[in-house]
């Protein structure tokens, strides 16, 4: 809703995304599909807030953490899955 109404660049758009992406990848339950998306998320609002309100905004510098979290995240359940008997 935020996006359609305030648009992809808005400030308000880019932290409910972020938000969500963290709750996503948080979430202990999250699965495969869900940290992907978290990290696809991070990855389009990180560079859209870069490019919008410049690299030392603090929403782009607390996006960043997020993006490497969500990322190990990822990492270490496609590594477990890949180990998991079929």
């Amino acid at each position: 809703m935020a996006q359609r109404v305030l648009g992809d660049r808005d400030r308000l758009t880019l932290t409910i995304k972020n938000v969500y992406a963290m709750a996503l990848y948080k979430d202990a339950s999250a699965t495969l599909g869900d940290l992907r998306e978290a990290v696809e998320t991070l990855d389009d609002t990180e560079r859209i807030a870069r490019r919008v309100l410049g690299g030392a905004h603090p929403l782009v510098m607390g996006i960043e953490p997020s993006l490497r979290e969500a990322r190990a995240a990822l990492i270490a359940r496609e590594t477990l899955s890949t180990r998991q008997p079929k």
